[in-house]
């Protein structure tokens, strides 16, 4: 090969590992629909009065410098909200960043990771890119957990990590305290609780991390902390085991807009309390009147989403994602590419403007057929 002859890329990508070259990349299809109801955000923003705050924190932050090399203000803050010591915590760029890292730490060509499923894909993804074993547990009966099964493939395939999002993503399903307690006591796993949803409902894990060093609870900011655009998260974990997990974790993970901001939400969020009562209100409102409308299956959820499977004869689930999309402007996310969720859609709770027009366009869309 002569220098002017253009590379195969052929010769690069040979040295991606097959396994990792064989998944699918996680992705989203960019969209600027005009009721946008399709990645769970809040609709409200940070109250304007804390957006201010946090401002006149920033105004003088020098942007030339790298932020603190430990996030402690952020640390403090996630550490005091939860009663939790500090050394337990780490903190993230979104709680993305620290299912990695448990993952990395944790994951090895032959170790066993339990994953209930329908469930968030980051989980599965991460855990076959650390070339790891998935065992996968079908959800049980209106996709609610099946703890026997969790429990039995623990079990059996000696499982390292059994990954848990409670409430659960794109389901709404939860676990109980005593459903948690189970799968932690009658395994050997570690038990990785990803409760990004849970100030929408469910049981709040928290106080089972003490006396339980293989409990790691993950929190986000994405949510009901209004916050998605800035990117944070936060582990609590026993000390010795959120050391070994912060080894993966990079260098200035958090920008000092994130530490600033984080840290002053965490510290007001009773200011945020009236918003999450607003979604769970909207929440409630679409899983009674969707169940309303002929045609369509709607399952429970304790999150700030509801997912249907749309039943109705001569109507399929993409020509209701699409006629929403195209005649009344209004995305919502179709599921129907994971493990039992065929014909399903799932949206979230939005404004009330926004549910009224989410569903009249539905009432429309299955009276026209």
């Amino acid at each position: 090969m002569t220098r002017e002859e253009p590379e195969s890329t052929f010769r690069a990508l040979r040295h991606v590992k097959p396994r990792v070259r064989a998944l699918a990349a996680y992705t989203l299809r960019p969209c600027e629909p005009r009721i946008k109801l399709n990645q769970n955000e809040s609709p409200y923003d940070v109250p304007q009065t804390l957006k201010q705050r946090i401002q006149e924190r920033l105004a003088d932050r020098p942007w030339n410098r790298y932020p603190p090399f430990v996030s402690h203000n952020f640390i403090a803050a996630a550490a005091e909200s939860a009663g939790w010591p500090a050394e337990g915590v780490l903190v993230a760029n979104g709680s993305n960043e620290l299912i990695q890292a448990i993952l990395a730490v944790v994951v090895a060509p032959g170790v066993a990771v339990v994953i209930p499923e329908p469930t968030f894909t980051l989980y599965r993804l991460m855990s076959e890119v650390g070339g790891g074993d998935v065992v996968s547990v079908p959800l049980g009966e209106a996709l609610r957990f099946d703890v026997d099964a969790i429990v039995r493939a623990a079990r059996e395939s000696r499982a390292a990590v059994v990954v848990l999002c409670t409430p659960n993503n794109p389901t709404g399903a939860t676990l109980s305290r005593e459903e948690i307690e189970r799968i932690h006591d009658e395994t050997d796993a570690l038990i990785l609780l990803d409760q990004a949803y849970v100030e929408f409902g469910g049981y709040d894990a928290i106080p089972l991390l003490r006396g339980r060093p293989r409990l790691i609870v993950l929190r986000t900011f994405s949510k009901a902390m209004a916050m998605a655009g800035l990117r944070a998260g936060y582990m609590l974990a026993a000390p010795e085991l959120a050391a070994e997990v912060s080894k993966a974790k990079l260098p200035y993970n958090i920008n000092f807009f994130t530490e600033v901001a984080a840290a002053e939400v965490l510290r007001a969020r009773d200011e945020l309390v009236a918003q999450i009562e607003l979604i769970k209100e909207q929440r409630d409102c679409i899983l009674r009147r969707l169940a309303k409308l002929p045609g369509l299956r709607v399952f429970p959820s304790e999150a700030n989403f509801v997912l249907f499977r749309v039943e109705a004869p001569g109507l399929t689930h993409r020509a209701v994602f699409d006629r929403l999309l195209e005649e009344h402007g209004i995305l919502v996310r179709d599921v129907s590419g994971y493990p039992m969720l065929d014909r399903c859609l799932r949206v979230n709770a939005g404004t009330p403007e926004e549910t009224d027009a989410f569903l009249a366009a539905m009432a429309a869309i299955l009276n026209r057929g």
